[in-house]
């Protein structure tokens, strides 16, 4: 009987206790808006790594494309470019060299002379539109 009437007691107590509050307060440094500012602005300049497999002619360009990197690469972004002289075919799209070298090894194989590399900002490039090909 002691031990119902103990029991009782600390379940009626536990009714009118409150352990936390619905108000929350947060207090932030002004400066770590101006932090994430800066870093969306850095994020926009970043040039993303990619594969270049071909440089050349673009009918060997097309070919190369129609051929065989849409059927061997699924899922990779593939992209025709012209740089005077030549037209390049770029494959992929990689925020870390980890991922970059691993999709190199795999495209080694059919493409000995494929190499990673970072797209410069300043260059002009003309992208083609694969899909009007």
């Amino acid at each position: 009987m002691d031990r119902i009437i103990i029991y009782l007691c600390i379940f009626i107590s536990c009714q009118f206790s409150y352990s936390q509050s619905d108000l929350i307060q947060i207090k932030q440094n002004p400066k770590i808006d101006t932090l994430i500012k800066l870093k969306k602005e850095l994020n926009k300049n970043l040039f993303n790594l990619k594969i270049q497999i071909f440089s050349g002619k673009r009918d060997k360009a097309l070919e190369l494309i129609s051929k065989h990197t849409k059927n061997n690469y699924p899922g990779s972004k593939i992209k025709l470019v012209y740089e005077t002289p030549n037209y390049k075919v770029w494959v992929g799209d990689f925020f870390t060299q980890l991922q970059a070298d691993r999709k190199l090894l795999l495209i080694k194989k059919t493409y000995p002379e494929a190499f990673i590399f970072r797209p410069k900002p300043k260059v002009q490039n003309e992208e083609v539109d694969l899909e009007k090909i």
